[in-house]
């Protein structure tokens, strides 16, 4: 274990510049995971990091001691910082004092839709993206494809929200959704609140890409009319409608109902 006691030191500077530029997380390829169940996730599905960075008073906390000597086994390099430049770059208010520095996950874009999976357009609040990588997760979807103005799944409200799911979901950003759905072999359907057709009456025991959208617009026209089936959510308050997190939720969990029926 090395201790960085300077604000000027290159790989402290690094940090800084990762944990508040969601550009330079994207251009690097690089991200933080801040907190132990992040980091203890990460390591259980995926290995060790490229750094472990503590802060000096978090090392004296038996879960974060754990996961420092799990990394020094793994022979993953490990970083002390003095607690006022830790918390100079963690975005944790009250974290624990442990982070990891790793890189970005990058999976193969299939060739065509065949699996179970969501596309994402213009989903822009990062705790919606993440919860719904996590509802996505949770009911056993494998491919999320996010749109150029989808939230970055890899900054760190949307990891928090998402808890764990970035390790187990392939994600794919910056897609052009329409050249995606144009060949697809499997159903796609998109939520509307026009729709006449009620998501528990659609046939979803096959695979399916559920397509979600904006948090105010809702899906596009243009991927709307691609969609094989549009399907609504009726619910009986005088809310116009749901969260689009919420509504992706249900979404998946009817799927889960019908398959396991």
């Amino acid at each position: 274990m090395k201790t960085i006691t300077s604000r000027e030191n290159p790989l402290y500077k690094e940090l800084k510049h990762l944990a508040t530029s969601s550009q330079a997380r994207r251009k690097a390829g690089r991200t933080l995971l801040d907190g132990v169940h992040l980091s203890q996730a990460w390591l259980d599905m995926r290995g060790a990091p490229l750094q472990c960075i503590v802060s000096e008073s978090a090392l004296a906390n038996p879960e974060v001691a754990d996961i420092v000597m799990r990394c020094e086994t793994q022979h993953a390099h490990v970083t002390a910082l003095p607690d006022a430049l830790y918390n100079a770059v963690s975005q944790v208010e009250h974290g624990v004092g442990l982070m990891f520095l790793i890189e970005t996950p990058a999976s193969e874009m299939p060739a065509s839709l065949t699996v179970n999976a969501v596309l994402l357009d213009n989903v822009q609040d990062p705790g919606n993206v993440g919860s719904i990588l996590r509802s996505a997760a949770a009911a056993g979807i494998k491919q999320v494809f996010c749109s150029s103005g989808t939230a970055f799944c890899w900054s760190p409200k949307v990891l928090r929200a998402a808890m764990g799911a970035h390790f187990v979901v392939d994600i794919h950003e910056n897609v052009d959704l329409a050249s995606l759905i144009a060949p697809s072999t499997i159903a796609v359907l998109a939520t509307s609140g026009y729709a006449t057709t009620r998501v528990y009456d659609a046939d979803l025991r096959q695979p399916v890409a559920w397509i979600f959208g904006h948090e105010g617009q809702g899906v596009a026209d243009d991927l709307l009319s691609m969609a094989t089936q549009q399907v609504v959510i009726p619910h009986l308050g005088q809310i116009e409608s749901l969260n689009v997190a919420a509504c992706a939720a249900v979404c998946f969990f009817e799927q889960v109902r019908q398959i396991q029926a």
